[in-house]
């Protein structure tokens, strides 16, 4: 594996951890769907603010393991190279020498009487 990815995983690591820490720490009155059903109302004594933070923050490192996990798929993937098919490459027959050239049959001879 490659550092990058390496790191891409520590960083979504420590994001996950963050946004369960988070999400634990929220107060579960008033909320969501209760407070819709009748719940209390999450606005009393300056608790507002406090979840407006906590859902800014959840809604942020959310985003922010989404956003790392496609930048490690796409950063440390490896490329498929679509090359068009070719010929196999021709391997050359070895070199023949030049076949030896065979001396001209000498002249033949006639006796000079005939």
């Amino acid at each position: 594996m490659g550092t990058i990815f390496t790191l891409f995983m520590v960083l979504i690591m420590i994001a996950s951890v963050l946004l369960i820490i988070i999400i634990m720490a929220q107060n579960p009155k008033g909320g969501g769907l209760s407070s819709t059903f009748g719940g209390a109302s999450s606005a009393q004594f300056g608790v507002q603010r406090t979840n407006d933070f906590m859902e800014k923050a959840t809604w942020t490192i959310g985003i922010t393991i989404v956003v790392l996990s496609i930048l490690s798929v796409v950063l440390t993937a490896k490329p498929k190279m679509k090359m068009a098919p070719q010929a196999p490459a021709a391997t050359e027959a070895p070199v023949q020498s030049a076949p030896a050239t065979q001396p001209a049959p000498a002249p033949q001879q006639v006796p000079a009487g005939q």
